[in-house]
């Protein structure tokens, strides 16, 4: 199989396609052929070194193709599922070995690259919306950076959950995708002031809830949004991880809430998993929620894929496809 593999962490260069052997499964694993593979910012980490990672080793987390091989004691899958995978290590290749109890089933109406587009951070989204903190029709939150994946996904959710979105974008073509997702208000940075935006929204009280993926370069702003009691979702570090704060800030911020997530604690259970990829799958095949696929890139160009995430030009999801079946 052909596989990209990183052997020292670097610049995208060090993503290299290599002929290796085929992977059998073990006990309770099942073989699946990768049809697309998600491209996503902890793959850019991992490769870069802004994450340890154990080298040599195959980049991705996210993937969706067809069952071909099942291992030992596995009884829920049969060769020629369709499905599809996040948070298990090795996406970007023709093959993966995956834990049976991993692998979600792909709706028949739902073609394998969106579904390989849309699982992560679909439920990512689905989390932070309704997991992080009880919100109420009609209030108001900010969701930086609108216009990456989780953030057209998770103003899609939010709107259609009663929820005001106030977005952050950085170009006036960007802000239109985002005003389009439903925000009630976006913010163009470099041309508008988001502070002033989200008080006149809010008549002065903050936003219920900030979500923040980009990390260092907006945490100080972020905290400063909220509401008395809100919470600050920092679920990403795009533009860096973010030094060690006094947590009197916190209090002094209004009593707020600060917290770090990530999506493998909110599907830490295989009922959790099945029911966040439902809810995301089922509003997909609904039409109520539209994936929006920047690119699609041949395995062997992963590092153009890298190249496009890393300079902040993209709107929507990057996806690797294997030409073993994308689109079916």
């Amino acid at each position: 199989m052909k596989a990209i593999r990183v052997r020292e962490q670097g610049p995208p260069e060090v993503l290299v396609e290599e002929e290796m052997d085929d992977p059998r499964p073990g006990s309770g694993e099942v073989l699946v052929e990768i049809h697309a593979a998600g491209v996503n910012m902890i793959d850019v980490q991992q490769r870069s070194g802004g994450y340890p990672a154990r080298v040599p080793f195959t980049p991705g987390t996210e993937g969706a193709g067809e069952v071909i091989e099942i291992g030992a004691d596995v009884e829920a899958w049969a060769s020629g599922d369709r499905v599809a995978y996040a948070g298990v290590p090795g996406a970007y290749a023709e093959l993966a070995v995956v834990p049976a109890e991993r692998l979600v089933p792909v709706p028949a109406e739902i073609p394998t690259d969106i579904a390989a587009a849309v699982l992560l951070q679909g439920m990512t989204a689905h989390y932070l919306l309704h997991s992080i903190a009880p919100l109420s029709d009609g209030e108001v939150v900010v969701v930086q950076a609108a216009a990456g994946g989780v953030g057209l996904l998770l103003t899609q959710m939010a709107t259609a959950a009663g929820v005001e979105v106030i977005g952050t974008t950085s170009t006036d073509e960007k802000a239109a995708l985002v005003r389009g997702a439903g925000a009630v208000e976006v913010v163009v940075r470099g041309h508008d002031d988001l502070a002033a935006v989200v008080a006149e929204r809010t008549d002065g009280a903050g936003a219920r809830v900030v979500f923040d993926s980009v990390g260092r370069d907006t945490f100080d702003e972020s905290l400063g949004l909220l509401a008395r009691r809100g919470c600050l979702a920092l679920f990403g570090q795009s533009s860096g991880a973010v030094p060690p704060i006094d947590v009197s800030r916190l209090q002094k911020a209004g009593s707020v809430f600060l917290t770090r997530p990530g999506l493998a604690d909110y599907v830490a259970t295989r009922e959790e998993l099945h029911h966040r990829a439902d809810a995301v799958f089922s509003s997909v095949a609904s039409g109520r929620l539209d994936v929006r696929i920047h690119a699609r890139f041949p395995l062997a160009r992963a590092d153009e894929a890298h190249r496009s995430v890393q300079s902040r030009t993209t709107a929507g999801k990057l996806i690797l496809v294997t030409g073993l079946g994308a689109g079916r």
